[in-house]
């Protein structure tokens, strides 16, 4: 009688990538009202630090440096 041999393939973790808030870091010191606010994802395992990417902030009309909150 043959038998059926079955690959198993490696389960990919959900947990790895979290949703995290990119928030202006000029806009809190100008005064210029509103806030320029990015939502994106990260890989905590691979960058557990907190992120800072360079975005466009329509307030002040310049890309700024956003930096992540909590």
């Amino acid at each position: 009688m043959h038998t059926q041999k079955r690959k198993t393939m490696a389960k990919k973790n959900k947990d790895a990538r979290v949703q995290v808030i990119l928030e202006c870091t000029e806009q809190k010191n100008s005064g210029v009202p509103g806030m320029s606010r990015y939502v994106t994802t990260k890989n905590k395992k691979n960058t557990p630090e907190r992120l800072e990417l360079k975005k466009y902030n329509p307030f002040l009309k310049k890309v700024t440096v956003h930096k992540e909150i909590k």
